[in-house]
């Protein structure tokens, strides 16, 4: 991975673009120059052989002028010999061949650098270059200059010149040279100028890689940074290498580095402090995104709808809520009122209030929903039990004054003369008005303790002692023919109690006992003694009460048979009265009943062991 992220990197794309401008360059400089240079050389070596043509031109000229005007002397040597001899004047290396052709097209002399060209004298000439110099004269001199290629030599140069004396083309010199010494030396300078382009490559790549080295090294150092920042690490700083364009670049980034990372550190606060908040928050709260899908959900609104949070993430709010049949995303974002969920069943409610809000940006864009739930079921319990209370409060209030009303009515009509019927009215009215004044006694008790300045006279006393008088008390008072059975510690036991709140306890209680207990029955008293408490139980043997209606007899107004309890008296809030009493003594109290076969009520006081010495 490394080696091929090696060839993807800037590094090599800077050193390759840097060396293939430099091949580029070299190569059209290259190409430039040797084009040049060819064209130069060429044109020189073809000037070269035109220059050493001139004067042999001339004397050739001269020689077959005076062959041709018979001038010559017996002392003069043949035109051949004079023309072998101006001719064999010509070695170079530059020229293999040169041949005089008269006006005849016979060869009159030749040389070549290859040996004697005597064989070849006197024979006629038929090259067409020759030919068409001998008729066209000086105006062919440009299309004389081709070259030709030959096997054993190479690349050869031939020229036609003609001799002219008078105006008259009297014959022509055929030149051959070898032009390849020039393309020679052009491949020489190639070559030479290919490995200078081979060095000037390699030291231009070494130069590129330590010249990229100083524009990606710090390129290379931010990249480092960047994908240190991406996993939440912002201590490194990018070198700063010199104060050019990289060096404030590097300077810039670090820069960003630190604000970025008091950014970070700022959100990462904010979100501690917003997921302590949403930690600690006694209400459920979820949130949405636009599409209603769930993103995040706290501990208590995954408590209240018993969900785990991996479970409802990414799923839609209505769904989670339990609406999806009622409600869509839309209903919900234009939802102003609450809505109440119903989670509960007929033995155990349960009821929440979801409120609504839309997170929307300044634009208007809704982004999601924010969603906030709270328990609201012992609120919904205590709205029902107070509008229970008061039609309870108005029903037991209306019965007695109604028939107070009726006996008050019947006695203004004239039943005051009747000696016998207006004592029995008068009786009624004034139980009916006793009655009254025990429930308002009651009510006013029962709003005593719920009031925050309660106090309660708490004393030490022996609560056996205390216990026994009370229930001697009721045994000389009682009026049916009951049985008392008591099972009391022989020790003494200290407890700090109000007095007269724990007698009016044990009042409601005892004389809840002996109301429901049947003629020839038993009344069993207790006292337990446990480690930190005291078990305080009065059983009778009487009706019983329903298992389904034991937790709610020390509600408020509840009776079991009410019919049967208005006929006795009572008014339901005694054993309420007795729990509240109970609770503030810092104990519990419970009842266990089995129907047919009678009720036990159980109660609680903290003991403390150590204060036995010093009250004994």
């Amino acid at each position: 991975m490394r080696k091929v992220g090696f060839f993807r990197s800037i590094h090599l794309k800077f050193v390759l673009i840097y060396v293939l401008l430099i091949a580029l360059a070299m190569q059209i400089i290259g190409v430039y120059f040797v084009r040049e240079l060819e064209e130069t050389l060429v044109n020189n070596f073809k000037e070269s052989i035109v220059d050493r043509l001139s004067p042999l031109e001339y004397s050739v000229t001269e020689a077959i002028v005076t062959d041709i005007e018979g001038t010559r002397t017996e002392e003069d040597p043949l035109l051949q010999d004079t023309i072998g001899a101006l001719l064999s004047g010509l070695d170079s290396e530059d020229i293999s061949e040169v041949q005089v052709i008269d006006a005849r097209s016979r060869i009159i002399g030749a040389w070549s650098s290859e040996g004697s060209s005597q064989p070849i004298v006197g024979q006629r000439m038929t090259n067409s270059l020759v030919q068409q110099t001998l008729e066209e004269g000086e105006t062919l001199e440009e299309d004389l200059n081709q070259t030709y290629v030959d096997p054993d030599h190479g690349r050869i140069w031939v020229l036609t010149s003609p001799l002219i004396s008078n105006g008259e083309v009297i014959g022509t010199i055929y030149i051959v040279s070898r032009i390849e010494n020039v393309y020679s030396q052009m491949d020489d300078i190639n070559s030479i100028l290919a490995g200078g382009t081979a060095i000037s490559l390699v030291i231009t790549a070494i130069l590129g890689v330590l010249l990229a080295q100083t524009i990606t090294r710090p390129i290379s150092d931010m990249r480092k940074q960047a994908l240190a920042m991406a996993k939440g690490n912002f201590s490194r700083k990018v070198k700063v290498y010199g104060n050019d364009e990289i060096g404030q670049l590097a300077t810039t980034f670090n820069n960003l580095t630190k604000r970025l990372q008091e950014a970070q550190a700022t959100t990462e606060g904010e979100r501690r402090k917003l997921s302590s908040v949403l930690s600690y928050m006694t209400d459920g709260v979820i949130a949405t995104d636009r599409r209603g899908r769930v993103i995040l959900i706290n501990d208590p609104a995954a408590g209240m709808l018993n969900v785990s949070r991996e479970t409802v993430l990414s799923q839609s709010i209505t769904e989670v809520l339990g609406i999806e049949g009622e409600y869509t995303l839309e209903d919900l974002l234009n939802q102003q009122d609450s809505l109440i969920l119903n989670f509960g069943t007929p033995a155990r409610p349960y009821i929440l209030r979801a409120n609504f809000s839309i997170i929307q940006k300044e634009t208007g864009f809704v982004n999601g929903l924010i969603t906030v739930l709270h328990d609201i079921t012992e609120q919904e319990k205590i709205d029902a039990e107070r509008r229970e209370f008061v039609a309870n409060v108005s029903h037991e209030l209306r019965t007695p004054l109604t028939t107070m009303r009726s006996y008050l009515e019947a006695l203004a009509e004239g039943a005051w003369e009747d000696k016998d019927i207006a004592p029995q009215f008068l009786n009624v009215t004034q139980t009916e008005t006793e009655r009254m004044i025990r429930l308002v006694n009651d009510l006013l008790q029962l709003s005593k303790m719920d009031s925050k300045d309660y106090r309660l006279n708490k004393d030490w006393v022996n609560f056996i002692d205390f216990y026994q008088r009370i229930i001697d008390r009721f045994e000389m008072s009682r009026s049916q023919n009951v049985t008392f059975k008591t099972k009391l510690p022989k020790e003494l036991l200290y407890v700090e109690i109000d007095t007269d709140k724990m007698t009016q306890v044990l009042d409601n209680i005892i004389s809840n006992a002996l109301k429901y207990s049947p003629e020839g029955g038993l009344v069993r008293f207790k006292v337990e003694k446990k480690e930190k408490e005291i078990v305080v139980s009065v059983a009778d043997q009487g009706m019983g009460i329903p298992r389904e209606n034991v937790k709610n007899i020390f509600e408020r107004f509840y009776r079991v048979d009410k019919a049967r309890t208005r006929q006795l008296g009572g008014t339901g809030l005694g054993l309420a009265i007795a729990k509240e009493m109970i609770t503030a003594h810092g104990g519990r109290i419970w009842a266990s009943s089995v129907e047919g076969r009678g009720t036990t009520i159980y109660f609680t006081l903290p003991y403390d062991p150590t204060n036995e010495d010093e009250w004994s």
